[in-house]
C-alpha cells in the first residue's frame, strides 16, 4: 500500500507540475506481449491505449505520467488437466504508469533510456478454458496490480515517441485467501513481458 500511494503521490506532483511549465499532452498505443512466470507457458500479443503526457525537467531528464487501459495475459497450457483445450488468462486492468526518463538531444532526435514503476486496478478478466479454471481465475485474481518497468526510445521532433518496454508486475496475481480448486493453478506466478509503444505529443 505505502508503493502504491507513493507512485500516486509523484503521479499527481509530476501532474502539477506539467501545469506550471512547459509540458506536452498526448496519446499513447501499441502491442503488449505477455506470459507469466513459469515456464511451460508461452506469451500472447495483447494491446494498451491511453493518454499520457510529458513534463520536460531539464538536463535530458523527463517525466512522462500515463492513463493506459492495459491488457496482459498468457497461455498457460493445460495445466495437467485432462483438456486438449489450452487455458489463457487475459486481464484487463486501468495503469498508472510513471516513466522517469533521461537522454540527449541532437537536432530533432532524442534516444532515451527510462524507468517506469506502475500500479493498477483490474477492470476485466476474460479468461478462457473450461468452467473451473474460469470460475477460479475470475474469483482468485486480485485486484490491484504494480510493478515495474525499463526500456528505451526514440522521440522524434518533440512530438513523436517511439520505445520498448521490458516489465515485471509484483507481488501475487491471486489470492491465497480464495483456495484453488485446481492444484496446477497454485504454480501460476505473475505477469512479465515486452511492451512496444506509440505515442504522438501535442
Amino acid at each position: 500500500m505505502k508503493r502504491i500511494l507513493s507512485l500516486v503521490a509523484a503521479v499527481a506532483v509530476s501532474l502539477f507540475v506539467a501545469t506550471e511549465a512547459s509540458a506536452q499532452f498526448g496519446v499513447v498505443f501499441g502491442l503488449t506481449s505477455s506470459s507469466v512466470k513459469m515456464s511451460e507457458t508461452d506469451a500472447i500479443s495483447l494491446y494498451h491505449a491511453g493518454l499520457t503526457g510529458k513534463v520536460n525537467l531539464g538536463a535530458g531528464f523527463a517525466l512522462q505520467p500515463s492513463l493506459l487501459y492495459q491488457v496482459k495475459g498468457a497461455n498457460v497450457g493445460h495445466l495437467d488437466t485432462a483438456s486438449e483445450e489450452d487455458f489463457k488468462l487475459k486481464t484487463g486492468f486501468v495503469e498508472l504508469p510513471l516513466s522517469i526518463q533521461w537522454g540527449p538531444r541532437f537536432a530533432a532526435f532524442r534516444p532515451f533510456v527510462f524507468g517506469e514503476p506502475f500500479i493498477g486496478y483490474r477492470v476485466s478478466s476474460t479468461d478462457k478454458g473450461n468452467a473451473t479454471f474460469q470460475d477460479w481465475a475470475r474469483q482468485a485474481k486480485n485486484k490491484f496490480e504494480y510493478g515495474f518497468g525499463v526500456g528505451g526510445g526514440l522521440e522524434i521532433a518533440d512530438h513523436l515517441q517511439l520505445s520498448a518496454q521490458w516489465f515485471n508486475n509484483l507481488g501475487k496475481m491471486f489470492d491465497e485467501s480464495a483456495g484453488a480448486s485446481m492444484e496446477s493453478l497454485e504454480r501460476l506466478k505473475n505477469f512479465q513481458g515486452i511492451k512496444f509503444s506509440l505515442a504522438i505529443l501535442f
